[in-house]
């Protein structure tokens, strides 16, 4: 039984965890205000696997864990290639438009918080983005998530199109 509690503690953490936004909500009653609070988080394996999840609880540890099983739900696969993505691409999610651009190695995540927040979780290393219209955080990572949701890997490609990876290479 003791052995069972230590097992989960002595894992390395396969995830990153990220906390992008932290929010605090009152609802005033009669006795005063009461406080609620909603988390935004980001987790990933830096392999190409990320996922975000959204949670509200009462307390603020609460609502980041449920924030975080969330996330952990909801993966999504990244192609990535030597660290960067393989081709340009713009998503947007309601007034929230997100552009991701690839970059050759050593120019790093040029991106600002919630999409680099995203980027860094997946794994990737070089890549270049610009963040358009509302910069609500929750629509920012939506927005970048239907990005990465529309990235094409090459060998999917190449068998969508019945060619073999040298063919579409030359």
């Amino acid at each position: 039984m003791d052995h069972q509690k230590n097992f989960d503690r002595d894992q390395p953490k396969e995830f990153v965890e990220k906390l992008i936004k932290l929010n605090r909500t009152a609802k005033v009653v009669k006795g005063g205000r009461r406080y609620s609070f909603s988390a935004l988080t980001v987790v990933g394996d830096k392999k190409g696997r990320v996922g975000f999840g959204f949670g509200k609880a009462n307390d603020v540890t609460e609502a980041i864990r449920k924030s975080i099983d969330k996330a952990k739900r909801n993966l999504v696969t990244v192609p990535l290639k030597n660290g960067t993505i393989p081709h340009e691409i713009q998503a947007e999610f309601k007034s929230s438009s997100v552009l991701l651009k690839p970059a050759c190695s050593g120019t790093g995540i040029i991106a600002g918080g919630p999409v680099r927040a995203v980027l860094e979780a997946a794994g990737a290393t070089d890549v270049m983005s610009k963040s358009l219209g509302s910069n609500t955080s929750v629509n920012v990572v939506r927005a970048t998530f239907e990005a990465v949701k529309g990235l094409m890997d090459a060998r999917e490609v190449a068998k969508n199109r019945s060619k073999t990876l040298k063919d579409l290479w030359g």
